[in-house]
């Protein structure tokens, strides 16, 4: 547990969660993670969400003990199968719908991913709720359309390179800001589907 597990008064933490709306709950979560995007973890405070909410800090602190706990609790609150759905009856041309959706997506979780990069490390439980919310959803998504194609005879099981789809995918979505400091859009993540995971697939 980072540093943070320690903030907030005592008397805070030890009283009873207090009873919020699901719509007011969301609007804590968004808050979070909107300003993690925009200034990173580290300038992020409860008592900053709790100004931005209008809301009492006293108010966070009864819901969630630390920081780390409020924006892991914002991360599972937000966990989407943006790639539930996708079953074109191909699995190539599911891939390229698979790209499209990402980069309707990608700049957003990009950004909140980098500026979650080091707490996630100091953190377990802030690193698994990340990958609750934004990888583990997907990764089974694509598995599911690998399953379908193998079931339709387009390849093979044990093609050798059926386990790096996944971070084929997910990994040009974070590498591209760092190389050419732009985010993978749709056009280019389909170009990329194209000109480097078919073809390492057999598939035209």
């Amino acid at each position: 547990m980072t540093s943070q597990a320690a903030e907030g008064p005592e008397s805070v933490v030890a009283s009873r969660r207090s009873k919020i709306t699901p719509e007011r709950e969301r609007e804590f979560f968004d808050a979070v993670l909107e300003q993690i995007r925009e200034c990173g973890y580290e300038s992020v405070t409860m008592e900053g969400v709790a100004a931005s909410t209008r809301c009492s800090k006293s108010t966070l602190y009864r819901q969630w003990r630390n920081k780390p706990q409020f924006v892991a609790a914002a991360l599972r609150a937000n966990r989407r199968v943006r790639f539930a759905g996708i079953d074109t009856g191909s699995l190539a041309e599911d891939l390229r719908q698979t790209a499209r959706a990402a980069g309707d997506w990608s700049r957003k979780d990009t950004k909140l991913i980098q500026a979650l990069g080091p707490a996630v490390s100091q953190d377990h439980e802030l690193a698994q709720a990340l990958r609750e919310a934004l990888v583990y959803p997907e990764i089974a998504a694509i598995q599911q359309m690998i399953d379908r194609g193998v079931a339709r005879g387009e390849i093979r099981a044990d093609h050798p390179a059926l386990e790096f789809v996944p971070a084929m995918m997910f990994g040009v979505l974070r590498i591209r800001p760092v190389l050419s400091g732009q985010y993978a859009d749709a056009e280019y993540l389909v170009r990329f589907v194209e000109a480097t995971v078919l073809p390492a697939l057999g598939l035209g």
